[in-house]
C-alpha cells in the first residue's frame, strides 16, 4: 500500500451545525479524499477531483470548508500555529495545496 499524499490527525470535522469528531482525520490517498473519525470510521470520501475547497472569508486561519459528495464540511486542522506566506495556516494550506496537487490543478 502507498504511503498517503496528505495526512492530518486530530482535525475537528463539522457538518453544520454539528460536530462529527474533534480528533478526527483527514487523508488524500490514491487519488481520493477521506474524512475519518478518531477510531479510524469512514466518515465520507470521494475522488480527489469531485471534491470542492476552500477557505471562506469568514473562517478562521486554521479552517477549510471541503464539500464532499454535496455535504459541506467544515476542518479545524491544528498545527503548531504556524501561518505560511500566503496568509493560511500551514494545516489548512498544506490541505488545500494538496488537494489540488493530487487533482491535478497546478
Amino acid at each position: 500500500m502507498a504511503e498517503p499524499e496528505f495526512t492530518a490527525r486530530g482535525v475537528r470535522i463539522a457538518r453544520w451545525p454539528r460536530s462529527l469528531t474533534r480528533a478526527g482525520e483527514v487523508r488524500i490517498e490514491d487519488g481520493r479524499l477521506a474524512l475519518l473519525t478518531s477510531y479510524g470510521s469512514e466518515i465520507d470520501s470521494a475522488p480527489v477531483g469531485a471534491v470542492r475547497a476552500g477557505r471562506p472569508w469568514f473562517a478562521k486561519s486554521d479552517e477549510a470548508v471541503a464539500t464532499v459528495n454535496g455535504t459541506r464540511y467544515r476542518l479545524t486542522l491544528h498545527e503548531d500555529g504556524g501561518v505560511d506566506d500566503t496568509g493560511e495556516s500551514a494545516g489548512s494550506g498544506r490541505f488545500l495545496a494538496a488537494l489540488e496537487r493530487a487533482a491535478g490543478r497546478r
